[in-house]
């Protein structure tokens, strides 16, 4: 289990850069899967990134634990959305790129450099907290919880005014479980980890968030034992977007939406996946 306890904020303001990008992609580079929100179009899932021997190369998903494992597989399969969604002339384009929380300065990097292989002139490298909490979370800028359970990591986050305040992380997630095993101990990994953060919060923020709801994200979010489990546990209501697996790729769409329209283009919003 890991945790820090330093703020980070986007690198460069969207109300200051980005100026003269004209479109982009959204990216949420998952475990399970790559997600994509190109405007105009919804949210695409790139078939090798499920390691589906008939999306390509058969070698298994090249993102394992939140972690690059195969940097070749993962830049074949960046470099095949952005063609769809960029074509070939990435001048004006800005890419926007969720991470999770805890990701390491060797992943970040690594995904940096990815990206700016495919060519954008923009780049926007951020937290898969933030990104849910864009498009899920209430826009008060109190204290917010984000519980995100994807297929191999499950994550535990605390955000005051959009700054990660305190996260904690765990190496397990849905694809631990068995066919017929009940959730019991994602649940528990999650509740532990929000127990832990609570003892160790002196200002209150923790409480805060609890008592508005955490807002529940990724895979395990669509399982009703799994959220049923939480809420009962907590004792508060939890927050759920419309489709909560895809809620992190829709907050980076907003995002990539907020610095376009800054930029004087107009994207479509994030709607419902087609």
């Amino acid at each position: 289990m890991h945790s820090p306890h330093n703020g980070r904020r986007h690198g460069r303001s969207i109300r200051n850069g980005y100026r003269g990008v004209t479109r982009g992609l959204a990216l949420d580079l998952g475990s399970s899967c790559t997600r994509a929100w190109i405007p105009g179009f919804g949210i695409v899932t790139d078939a090798e990134s499920t390691g589906d021997p008939e999306g390509g190369s058969g070698r298994g998903r090249p993102v394992r634990r939140g972690r690059i494992v195969d940097p070749e597989s993962c830049g074949r399969i960046l470099s095949r959305i952005a063609g769809t969604a960029l074509g070939t002339d990435r001048s004006e384009t800005l890419i926007v790129l969720s991470h999770p929380v805890l990701a390491g300065p060797e992943h970040r990097a690594e995904v940096r450099e990815l990206l700016a292989a495919l060519g954008p002139t923009s780049i926007i490298v951020l937290d898969s907290a933030r990104a849910a909490a864009a498009y899920a979370g209430p826009q008060d800028g109190g204290p917010l919880l984000v519980v995100d359970i994807g297929a191999e990591l499950t994550e535990v986050t605390l955000l005051v005014d959009g700054m990660v305040r305190d996260a904690r992380q765990a190496e397990t997630g849905l694809s631990d479980l068995g066919p017929d095993e009940p959730p019991t101990a994602v649940v528990r990994t999650a509740l532990d980890m929000i127990m832990e953060m609570w003892r160790q919060d002196r200002h209150g923020a923790v409480l805060g968030a609890l008592r508005k709801g955490p807002l529940l994200a990724g895979g395990g979010a669509l399982r009703p034992d799994v959220t049923n489990r939480i809420a009962v546990r907590l004792g508060v209501p939890v927050r759920l977007a419309d489709d909560p697996a895809t809620t992190v790729v829709r907050g980076a769409g907003l995002i990539l939406g907020s610095a376009l329209r800054k930029a004087g283009a107009a994207p479509a919003l994030p709607g419902p996946v087609r």
